[in-house]
């Protein structure tokens, strides 16, 4: 074992460097490329780049072909694909001081590059506005994992509903519920709604991370001391946060049990 590690930290050690990183994704954005355009491209000397292209070359994550151009091995591309989990984490030390993935299962901690793109959204006011948005925006479908119903976001949701949005969500046993929640429901025509199809709900014994998610925007909140914490998110509209939050709810949704509403308190 003790072999491997050396070969692993020897990996780390050729990606210890700005420029030889910045090689490799100029490789992944437009793979085969000659080393001028590429010196050119990054502001360096010819010297300079040759140096690290014999590095990586050497490591075997790019390979020199007989017309002159480098492109990325097998190695070399999966590396450009892991690498971006390790910029999230980075990007996001702070937060991840006293934040966690909780329960979230390994297969997804091991996607967490797929959220790079996301920005840090913090405040309880600037999370519900941002959610509330993604509300607003939806036309097809609003879908949600939720520790809590927040009061506020029960007109929005409701108003984008009846337009025809489809709506799911997954609700924690012990979720906070607004006082009064059963009689607006009646009185608002939920349930005519659930009824009809356009309302789907679950239910899991606990939530420990958030997602709010329509068509083309996602936002995700993890745990903060093993609790739901909506006081900061992580949003973005790009595809690839997307599908790791729809990928999340998917999950999630097919491993929970039908809604209980005797299981909610007041």
């Amino acid at each position: 074992m003790t072999d491997i590690y050396e070969k692993v930290s020897d990996y780390f050690l050729e990606l210890a460097s700005l420029q030889r990183l910045k090689i490799l994704f100029k490789l992944l954005e437009r793979n085969r490329k000659r080393i001028e355009p590429l010196a050119k491209e990054l502001g360096a000397t010819k010297q300079e780049v040759h140096r690290n292209l014999v590095r990586l070359e050497e490591s075997g994550l790019i390979t020199k072909e007989k017309d002159g151009k480098y492109s990325l091995t097998t190695f070399g591309k999966t590396m450009c694909v892991e690498i971006p989990s390790i910029l999230f984490l980075s990007q996001h030390n702070e937060y991840f001081q006293d934040h966690d993935f909780g329960s979230i299962p390994l297969k997804f901690v091991m996607r967490a590059g797929q959220l790079a793109t996301g920005s840090h959204i913090k405040g309880i006011t600037k999370t519900l506005q941002k959610w509330k948005s993604v509300y607003n925006n939806a036309n097809e479908y609003i879908y949600e994992i939720l520790s809590e119903i927040p009061e506020d976001l029960f007109d929005p949701i409701l108003k984008k509903i009846k337009n025809g949005v489809k709506f799911e969500y997954i609700v924690s046993e012990s979720a906070i519920v607004p006082e009064g929640r059963l009689t607006r429901l009646k009185k608002s025509g939920f349930y005519e709604l659930l009824e009809n199809g356009s309302i789907e709900r679950k239910m899991q014994k606990s939530v420990q991370t958030v997602v709010v998610l329509n068509e083309k925007e996602a936002c995700v909140f993890f745990p903060k001391n093993g609790e739901a914490d909506l006081t900061e998110m992580f949003y973005s509209d790009q595809d690839i946060f997307h599908e790791w939050c729809l990928d999340y709810f998917r999950y999630r949704w097919y491993n929970s049990g039908s809604f209980q509403e005797n299981k909610l308190k007041e």
